[in-house]
């Protein structure tokens, strides 16, 4: 069913120009193939009977036990310049917190998904973080604008989180942080934190709150290969 919405995605991208990807939609920062994408992928989810929490249309469908927190197009400026790393992320929330989670990169189909203690996986193979323990050796993913040089041995600004994260847990990142005063939502990265704790990365929110919300509140995710890592990025001035 969440495969099948992000195929509605997909599908959906698919029947708008490239010329009109830099149309703008209703409100600052969305273009209008976000509000397309978020209607293909609500049909899928409704007409399963689930509600749904996204970042382009709110709350809609049936109260249930549970929640589907879904982003239709992770890096959408991305997607509108023709920057092949954009993904929709997808994540059903039960009352213990994030149950099923998938992220699915619209350029090249690869699917990383995950279910609450079975594992994390890319396709149908099982994905590891890296061993980095030193930031001096790591190279980092980010979010926003450092302040600062941290002493990570490189960076990379990818501009998708989900995908960030999913770099992480399969070991091509060692790490990713929001850096300066860079904020995220809950649809932007908790597929892909389940993705990465279930692979055996580490995952913190900067300030100490919880990553598992219902709602727009913003937050500050880490991601780490190792515990080690995670608290040097945490103590990181970024």
């Amino acid at each position: 069913m969440l495969l099948e919405g992000a195929r509605a995605v997909r599908a959906a991208l698919d029947g708008i120009d490239p010329v009109d990807r830099r149309r703008p939609g209703t409100r600052p920062g969305q273009y209008a193939f976000d509000v397309v994408a978020d209607d293909a992928l609500c049909a899928v989810l409704h007409g399963e009977g689930l509600g749904v929490l996204s970042e382009e249309s709110g709350r809609s469908g049936p109260e249930s036990g549970l929640l589907v927190v879904v982003d239709p197009v992770d890096g959408s400026t991305n997607a509108a310049l023709g920057i092949p790393w954009y993904a929709t992320s997808l994540c059903v929330l039960d009352e213990a917190g994030a149950l099923v989670g998938l992220v699915v990169h619209q350029v090249s189909g690869a699917r990383y998904h995950a279910v609450r203690g079975e594992g994390a996986f890319r396709d149908a193979v099982p994905v590891r973080p890296a061993t980095t323990t030193e930031l001096s050796d790591a190279v980092v993913g980010i979010s926003g604008f450092p302040r600062a040089y941290p002493g990570w041995a490189q960076f990379r600004a990818l501009g998708a989180a989900s995908l960030d994260m999913c770099a992480v847990a399969e070991g091509a990142l060692d790490a990713y942080r929001i850096a300066g005063r860079s904020a995220l939502s809950v649809w932007d990265y908790v597929a892909a934190v389940l993705v990465c704790t279930e692979a055996g990365a580490v995952v913190a929110e900067r300030d100490g709150l919880d990553l598992v919300v219902r709602d727009r509140s913003p937050r500050r995710p880490i991601a780490a290969a190792t515990a080690s890592l995670l608290a040097q990025l945490s103590a990181a001035e970024l």
